[in-house]
Protein backbone atom coordinates (compact mmCIF):
# COMPACT_ATOMS: atom_id res chain seq x y z
CA UNK A 1 0.00 0.00 0.00
CA UNK A 2 2.76 2.44 0.88
CA UNK A 3 4.47 1.68 -2.43
CA UNK A 4 1.35 2.75 -4.32
CA UNK A 5 1.06 5.90 -2.22
CA UNK A 6 4.72 6.73 -2.88
CA UNK A 7 4.14 6.28 -6.62
CA UNK A 8 1.17 8.66 -6.46
CA UNK A 9 3.21 11.18 -4.47
CA UNK A 10 6.09 10.93 -6.95
CA UNK A 11 4.01 11.23 -10.11
CA UNK A 12 1.27 13.49 -8.73
CA UNK A 13 1.70 16.11 -11.46
CA UNK A 14 1.37 13.59 -14.29
CA UNK A 15 -1.59 11.86 -12.64
CA UNK A 16 -3.34 15.16 -11.98
CA UNK A 17 -2.81 16.38 -15.54
CA UNK A 18 -4.05 13.05 -16.90
CA UNK A 19 -7.26 13.19 -14.85
CA UNK A 20 -7.75 16.90 -15.65
CA UNK A 21 -7.38 16.19 -19.37
CA UNK A 22 -9.84 13.30 -19.19
CA UNK A 23 -12.36 15.43 -17.29
CA UNK A 24 -12.00 18.26 -19.79
CA UNK A 25 -12.41 16.03 -22.84
CA UNK A 26 -15.33 14.09 -21.40
CA UNK A 27 -17.05 17.27 -20.22
CA UNK A 28 -16.66 19.29 -23.41
CA UNK A 29 -16.91 16.65 -26.14
CA UNK A 30 -20.08 17.46 -28.13
CA UNK A 31 -22.66 14.65 -28.00
CA UNK A 32 -25.99 14.12 -29.70
CA UNK A 33 -27.26 12.49 -26.51
CA UNK A 34 -25.65 11.45 -23.26
CA UNK A 35 -24.73 7.76 -23.08
CA UNK A 36 -26.51 5.54 -20.59
CA UNK A 37 -24.10 4.69 -17.79
CA UNK A 38 -24.78 3.25 -14.35
CA UNK A 39 -25.21 5.69 -11.48
CA UNK A 40 -26.20 9.30 -11.60
CA UNK A 41 -24.49 12.13 -13.40
CA UNK A 42 -23.70 13.81 -10.07
CA UNK A 43 -21.99 10.67 -8.77
CA UNK A 44 -19.70 10.68 -11.80
CA UNK A 45 -18.84 14.34 -11.23
CA UNK A 46 -18.13 13.65 -7.55
CA UNK A 47 -15.84 10.69 -8.29
CA UNK A 48 -13.98 12.46 -11.11
CA UNK A 49 -13.12 15.50 -9.00
CA UNK A 50 -12.22 13.41 -5.95
CA UNK A 51 -9.78 11.51 -8.20
CA UNK A 52 -8.49 14.83 -9.54
CA UNK A 53 -7.71 16.22 -6.09
CA UNK A 54 -6.41 13.04 -4.44
CA UNK A 55 -2.83 13.00 -5.86
CA UNK A 56 -2.33 16.69 -5.04
CA UNK A 57 -3.76 16.31 -1.54
CA UNK A 58 -1.54 13.28 -0.89
CA UNK A 59 1.62 15.07 -2.06
CA UNK A 60 0.70 18.42 -0.47
CA UNK A 61 2.96 20.64 -2.60
CA UNK A 62 3.34 24.31 -1.73
CA UNK A 63 -0.04 26.03 -2.15
CA UNK A 64 -1.85 22.69 -2.48
CA UNK A 65 -5.06 24.31 -1.24
CA UNK A 66 -4.87 26.77 -4.14
CA UNK A 67 -4.89 23.78 -6.49
CA UNK A 68 -8.18 22.71 -4.92
CA UNK A 69 -9.64 26.17 -5.41
CA UNK A 70 -8.40 26.15 -9.00
CA UNK A 71 -10.04 22.76 -9.64
CA UNK A 72 -13.36 24.08 -8.34
CA UNK A 73 -13.07 27.26 -10.43
CA UNK A 74 -12.08 25.17 -13.46
CA UNK A 75 -15.14 22.99 -13.01
CA UNK A 76 -17.26 26.12 -12.88
CA UNK A 77 -15.72 27.32 -16.14
CA UNK A 78 -16.50 23.97 -17.75
CA UNK A 79 -20.12 24.25 -16.61
CA UNK A 80 -20.30 27.71 -18.21
CA UNK A 81 -18.78 26.47 -21.50
CA UNK A 82 -20.87 23.30 -21.82
CA UNK A 83 -23.99 24.96 -23.33
CA UNK A 84 -21.82 26.09 -26.25
CA UNK A 85 -20.84 22.50 -27.11
CA UNK A 86 -24.31 20.94 -27.06
CA UNK A 87 -24.06 19.95 -23.37
CA UNK A 88 -25.84 21.13 -20.22
CA UNK A 89 -24.17 23.25 -17.58
CA UNK A 90 -25.74 22.75 -14.16
CA UNK A 91 -25.17 24.31 -10.76
CA UNK A 92 -25.62 20.93 -9.11
CA UNK A 93 -22.73 19.59 -11.21
CA UNK A 94 -20.56 22.36 -9.78
CA UNK A 95 -21.71 21.38 -6.29
CA UNK A 96 -20.88 17.71 -6.96
CA UNK A 97 -17.47 18.71 -8.34
CA UNK A 98 -16.71 20.88 -5.31
CA UNK A 99 -17.82 18.15 -2.92
CA UNK A 100 -15.60 15.70 -4.82
CA UNK A 101 -12.57 17.98 -4.40
CA UNK A 102 -13.23 18.25 -0.66
CA UNK A 103 -13.71 14.49 -0.39
CA UNK A 104 -10.40 13.96 -2.24
CA UNK A 105 -8.71 16.00 0.49
CA UNK A 106 -10.45 14.02 3.23
CA UNK A 107 -9.48 10.69 1.65
CA UNK A 108 -5.86 11.86 1.38
CA UNK A 109 -5.89 12.87 5.05
CA UNK A 110 -7.32 9.49 6.01
CA UNK A 111 -4.69 7.65 3.95
CA UNK A 112 -1.93 9.75 5.51
CA UNK A 113 -3.27 9.09 9.01
CA UNK A 114 -3.53 5.33 8.46
CA UNK A 115 -0.10 4.98 6.86
CA UNK A 116 1.58 7.11 9.53
CA UNK A 117 -0.08 5.00 12.26
CA UNK A 118 1.13 1.80 10.59
CA UNK A 119 4.69 3.07 10.24
CA UNK A 120 4.73 4.09 13.92
CA UNK A 121 4.04 0.51 14.98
Amino acid sequence: MTTLINIVKTYWISLTLLVLTAITLLSLWPLDSLPAVPGTDKTHHFIAYACLMLPTALRKPTYWRAYGVFFIAYSGAIELIQPYVNRYGEWMDLFANSTGVLCGVLIAELITFITSAQSAE
